[in-house]
């Protein structure tokens, strides 16, 4: 994660359920002193901070996030408004095991501007997609997704917060089937066990 950490949050409330699919193991900032680091403190969960100013290249950066997740026993890379973009090394060591969310319905609006971008066009419908991570930027298969209607007098904030609440109860859902081994891909196509 790198900031504020309310996906974060929604994830440690749903692990605090016994009965939840998966475990955090560690939470990995890629910058000191943010929120999330605090929530996960409060949580009493590890915390690294993988300082992504302190690597020459993104290779570097992505195998010390990978190798700090590997050192706590991760079996998955869950992405909880991380803003930085991950090298293929890391996609190699967690294949289909790398999980993001993002505030638009891909592959519409992929980046860090979604939403002023979606604003901007115009558009109606906006949304929430949940998707595994590849090479390219917000373009691996879709795991979940679930539209948001855009109102006429919506501003940043106002179409963000309608975003994430659909995201703090979908997110956990998702990596809880995930980790369960309910959730399954092939190439480009996802589909979820028992559905």
């Amino acid at each position: 994660m790198s900031g504020g950490g309310s996906n974060l949050q929604a994830l440690i409330d749903a692990s605090a359920d016994p009965g939840y699919g998966a475990e955090i193991v560690v939470v990995i900032s890629d910058r000191p002193g943010v929120r999330g680091l605090e929530r996960a403190a409060e949580a009493g969960l590890p915390r690294v901070v993988v300082d992504w100013r302190g690597h020459d290249d993104r290779g570097s950066f992505t195998r010390a996030i990978a190798d700090a997740a590997e050192a706590h026993g991760a079996e998955a890379l869950i992405l909880a408004g991380f803003m930085r973009i991950l090298a293929p090394d890391a996609i190699r060591r967690f294949p289909h095991r790398i999980i993001n969310t993002h505030p638009a319905l891909l592959p519409s609006f992929p980046g860090a501007h979604a939403i002023p971008e979606a604003l901007a066009h115009g558009v109606k419908l906006s949304g929430v997609t949940i998707h595994f991570v590849d090479e390219e930027v917000d373009h691996g298969p879709i795991i979940f997704q679930e539209a948001v209607q855009v109102r006429d007098d919506d501003s940043e904030s106002s179409l963000q917060a309608r975003i994430q609440e659909i995201e703090h109860r979908a997110y956990p859902e998702v990596v809880d089937a995930f980790a369960r081994g309910l959730v399954k891909v092939d190439g480009r196509s996802v589909r979820w066990e028992g559905q």
